[in-house]
């Protein structure tokens, strides 16, 4: 299907086809946009990075189609947990404790969280994309350069194959092709960074052996080892699957290479026991976080590593990337379909660069920060009662950072958060509907979840109001064109739990507004405000406040 603006490719032009340009293809496809993903490998790339997805990325797939599929694809037995755990000194210790609970805030979401290499869950993805006829794929092309009118932007291609060189254009690009995006820098987009002038090796090797060191720690799957030597930078194991091939990633002295350093050895000493080792893969990759300054010039965006990258600590990467598809998937729907407000675009960078700039301060850097403090303050060896409390400690402090993991938008010009407000990843999980978060599950009287019942625009949430309510979002809805799905449930005590009669969701389930009985006048503002008009609509919130 070609695009029905004359002379262009598509509707949206995708380059980079990994798990966030794929995912972007397919919020948008589904919603019947056509979309043209250019991607440089004909096959998913065979490195277990990616692998820890939580319970909102599932959600994602879950709207998408295909959360069974990437279910089906777990390479690791579903009667066989997936959790993972943190270590002193060596994997063998005497020191650990559970890590990265995230079956903690589960009653927090619709789906349960999952584990999976990312070449499995792209393999998902891209046959999904297959099954969607307004969704075109070029495989196989790199791009090379970017460049943009007022009406298009085009990217210029190289055939990996032949060499062959082609232009394709359309109304937006979205540049989602990794950390070395070069839409982001001939689009002119500078990055920030904060470098930790730190070499990490990747290592990815078969043990069979290892797997049977580990069956002490049974349900686990990833493991991370603090040692006093790294101050605060990790050692760190995962499983690809249960019981043969296994990934590393550590520190390693700057210049070293695949044949000057002795990688099983180092293996070894992590563990704290010998076993075999086959390698598989020997790569290399420099430890720093960097964010583009801007996620969005004119008609370009950038998305996924494309926009920010950051170390593998804390399975953050691939969720916030495919976080980025939903919320730019459905603003450039609205958009492309007339609903938009104007500013509604520029919206993805104002909520969603602050959530990665305070996943990588908060958690990610903070975490290493930590970790340098508690190895430099405290020693077994020196005084264990000290250590071993502090160590508890930490282990009950683990529980607190799942809980505090909580990107939301509560500072975004769409939504009627309280004053003062910020988009950022740190906030706690709640069953009350708050703006700006994400929308907690709950039973409807006729059984359903309410995410069942949620439409694919804009979703009111109504438990026994008036009338009055309803028909006025109803009556905004068709003057501003805006798609409105109402969920009226007079017997539900949902209200209890959420503090609010009444409730507008965002189409990708964070919510916009809560309160009682607008007036048409009202419900037309709140309507215009969440879709991203350009009008200042502070006022109207303030005097309906």
């Amino acid at each position: 299907m070609m695009s029905a603006h004359t002379g262009m490719d598509a509707s949206v032009l995708i380059v980079g086809g990994g798990p966030v340009g794929m995912g972007l293809a397919i919020e948008l496809g589904q919603r019947g946009i056509d979309v043209l993903v250019v991607e440089k490998y004909h096959e998913p790339q065979q490195v277990p990075k990616g692998q820890n997805l939580t319970q909102r990325t599932m959600e994602h797939f879950h709207f998408w189609g295909i959360e069974d599929e990437l279910r089906a694809a777990r390479t690791i037995p579903k009667d066989y947990g997936i959790g993972g755990l943190t270590a002193y000194g060596t994997l063998l210790g005497d020191y650990h404790y559970d890590w990265l609970q995230r079956e903690l805030v589960r009653p927090f979401y619709f789906t349960d969280n999952e584990r999976l290499p990312q070449y499995a869950t792209e393999a998902v993805l891209r046959e999904r994309v297959t099954q969607l006829p307004t969704v075109k794929t070029m495989f196989g092309w790199t791009c090379v350069s970017v460049d943009q009118t007022a009406e298009r932007a085009t990217a210029r291609l190289v055939n990996r194959d032949t060499g062959e060189k082609k232009a394709v254009s359309a109304p937006w690009l979205v540049g989602c092709d990794g950390s070395k995006s070069a839409v982001r820098e001939s689009a002119g987009i500078d990055q920030e960074r904060s470098d930790h002038d730190r070499l990490m090796v990747l290592l990815v090797f078969k043990s069979k052996e290892l797997h049977q060191l580990l069956t002490r720690f049974p349900g686990k799957s990833f493991y991370n080892v603090l040692h006093p030597d790294l101050e605060g930078y990790w050692l760190f194991f995962g499983r690809v699957d249960l019981g043969d091939t296994w990934f590393f990633h550590a520190p390693v002295p700057l210049g070293t290479t695949r044949h000057n350093f002795d990688f099983a050895g180092y293996l070894h000493r992590a563990v704290g026991e010998q076993f075999d080792v086959s390698f598989d893969h020997i790569g290399f990759w420099d430890l720093r976080v960097a964010i583009a300054q801007t996620y969005s010039k004119g008609r370009i965006f950038v998305a996924g590593d494309a926009a920010h990258s950051h170390p593998p600590y804390g399975g953050y990467g691939i969720n916030t990337g495919l976080e980025d598809a939903r919320n730019l998937g459905w603003k450039l729907a609205a958009t492309h379909e007339g609903w938009g407000g104007a500013m509604l675009l520029a919206t993805y960078d104002e909520e969603r660069r602050p959530v990665f700039a305070s996943t990588a301060k908060d958690f990610i850097e903070k975490a290493i920060e930590t970790d340098k403090a508690f190895l430099a303050e405290f020693d077994p060896q020196a005084d264990r009662g000290a250590f071993e409390a502090e160590w508890t400690s930490r282990g009950s402090g683990a529980r607190g950072e799942v809980n505090a993991y909580e990107p939301n938008y509560a500072g975004s010009s769409l939504v009627f958060g309280p004053d003062g407000a910020l988009c950022n990843a740190k906030g706690s999980h709640s069953a009350k509907a708050r703006p700006g978060h994400h929308l907690t599950p709950r039973m409807l009287s006729d059984g359903r979840n309410v995410y069942e019942a949620l439409g694919p625009g804009y979703t009111l949430l109504s438990f026994g109001t008036d009338d009055r309510s309803t028909a006025s979002f109803a009556a905004a809805a068709r003057a501003l064109g805006v798609p409105l799905t109402i969920v009226s449930d007079d017997e539900n005590e949902g209200r209890d739990d959420y503090g609010s009669p009444c409730i507008l969701v965002r189409p990708d389930q964070f919510v916009c507004w809560t309160g009682n009985s607008p007036t048409p006048d009202e419900a037309a503002g709140i309507l215009a405000r969440s879709r991203g008009d350009a009008a200042d609509l502070r006022l109207l919130e303030e005097s309906y406040a």
